[in-house]
């Protein structure tokens, strides 16, 4: 990575590290309440907040009023996955919100954009979103797509994040293997089941197979069981409706050098909604 300098060009100093709450796929009405109440319980905010949206919009998709709330709460970067375009309205906003973003390796003239940038304290960060292929839908490879795009993003910051929203693990793993050195850190998506490997790389980069989700904690992934065993046991079709009962949150905290964009710490971040909702609608 090129180091930049620590040294604002009116003469303040910028920050020797930057803190970042990621936080995995927000479900439904569930997943918006367990990401607000967790937020607005911090005593010390991060100095930067990103969180999965692709299912905000009970549990499929997102909408703009999804996205105002979060904001609201304190998220600034959504990234997205195989659902992000479940709902059409997405074509009016995407292109308007700077900081939505949705897999990069979609093809030339997808709508809306697969990176961005965020400045945080006067220090400039990137957010790379890539898909997986294995058992998901056949878009370009995101090894490719991330060899082609991250010597970009370099050009501008040090600090470079990565959700790989991606079904296998040993493709998430090897993403991390493979980016190790280049980017800050490297997160999994999709699942909804936080695993338990986080751990700085050699080459600096933080790396989490999969953060879980933020959404209901008694379903499937966040569904509701009966419409879940109905397809495992009758093999008949179902519609997924968004689980009843508490929420958790799940996500990861990266420590990040600013100078030299490589992970000082991460730990996982788990939580359980305190007030049962009355309703999950």
């Amino acid at each position: 990575m090129t180091p930049f300098s620590v040294i604002n060009q009116d003469g303040t100093s910028l920050p020797q590290y930057v803190s970042v709450l990621i936080l995995g796929d927000i479900i439904g009405k569930p997943g918006r309440r367990v990401v607000t109440e967790y937020l607005s319980g911090l005593s010390s905010k991060p100095d930067l907040i990103v969180a999965n949206v692709e299912n905000a919009a009970h549990g499929f998709g997102v909408s703009e009023s999804n996205l105002q709330e979060l904001k609201e709460a304190g998220v600034q970067v959504f990234t997205g996955g195989n659902h992000t375009f479940d709902r059409r309205e997405i074509f009016d906003f995407i292109d308007r919100e700077p900081t939505l973003i949705r897999p990069a390796n979609y093809p030339e003239g997808t709508a809306g954009k697969g990176w961005c940038l965020i400045e945080v304290n006067g220090v400039k960060v990137g957010i790379l979103n890539l898909l997986g292929r294995v058992f998901m839908e056949p878009l370009q490879s995101p090894f490719l797509v991330a060899d082609a795009l991250i010597p970009l993003i370099a050009e501008q910051t040090n600090l470079i994040l990565v959700d790989l929203h991606a079904e296998a693990t040993a493709e998430k793993v090897a993403m991390g293997w493979y980016l190790d050195g280049r980017v800050s850190c490297v997160v999994g998506t999709h699942t909804h089941v936080q695993t338990a490997d986080e751990r700085i790389l050699p080459g600096g980069t933080a790396y989490l197979t999969d953060m879980g989700c933020c959404g209901p904690a008694d379903g499937v992934i966040g569904m509701d069981r009966s419409g879940v065993y109905r397809r495992f046991i009758n093999q008949l079709p179902a519609r997924f409706e968004v689980a009843p009962g508490p929420a958790m949150l799940n996500g990861v905290l990266v420590k990040l050098q600013a100078e030299s964009g490589k992970a000082q710490s991460i730990e996982r971040v788990q939580f359980l909604e305190q007030v049962l909702p009355s309703s999950n609608d």
